[in-house]
């Protein structure tokens, strides 16, 4: 992990640049806080809240951002639903008390066009290649999971798919439900007829990650 830590007097703000996939919310949310392009340190810790900060922390889909509270407030809580949502032509968004390859996480955008040289993170190569994979799929029958929270684990298989063990929903970019499963195959080779789960063209193509 390449995480940065800015210390400020109620918070500290973590900034990851491996992980960022720009979706903007930080600098459009509170951009006296957080100032791109700019001389020196780009993130100021004081010049918001402390629960400002924990706001737009908790929006921001890649988990780049993290914090660590300096004035007895709470620290960021597993989700009561496990989430992996699909981005439109993009990545895989979860949100979950996730072990990503050994790597402890709540939030992270996980590659689905198998193009990025940060698997099995995101970084933003689905836009350069021209990747189409839809945000609302058709939706599978499932039944309701005995518990929708707990922990998970994601575990990139060597030139395969994405295994996920755990309760976990997955859902549209809306938020529509496309299946409920504790074991899943996601595609992150990209070439899936089946997306977002994988239907072994990953065989086929070569794929290497």
């Amino acid at each position: 992990m390449t995480r940065h830590f800015v210390e400020g007097g109620k918070i500290d703000i973590g900034f990851d640049g491996k992980r960022c996939i720009h979706s903007r919310n930080c600098v459009l949310g509170h951009p006296e806080v957080f100032v791109p392009n700019a001389p020196g340190e780009w993130i100021h810790p004081d010049a918001a809240s402390a629960e400002a900060i924990t706001f737009v922390a908790h929006s921001c889909p890649s988990g780049a951002i993290t914090y660590r509270r300096k004035d007895g407030g709470a620290e960021e809580q597993p989700p009561v639903v496990n989430l992996v949502r699909l981005r439109e032509n993009g990545p895989l968004a979860f949100n979950a008390e996730m072990e990503i390859a050994g790597e402890a996480s709540l939030r992270a955008t996980l590659c689905r066009c198998g193009a990025s040289e940060n698997k099995p993170y995101c970084d933003g190569s689905h836009s350069k290649i021209g990747f189409t994979a839809s945000g609302e799929p058709a939706s599978k029958e499932s039944k309701a999971l005995e518990a929708r929270n707990g922990p998970v684990k994601v575990s990139p298989q060597p030139n395969g798919p994405l295994r996920v063990d755990g309760n976990l929903e997955v859902v549209s970019g809306t938020g529509h439900t496309i299946d409920r499963v504790t074991r899943t195959f996601l595609c992150r080779c990209g070439h899936s007829s089946n997306k977002p789960f994988c239907d072994g063209s990953h065989k086929k193509v070569g794929f290497v990650g």
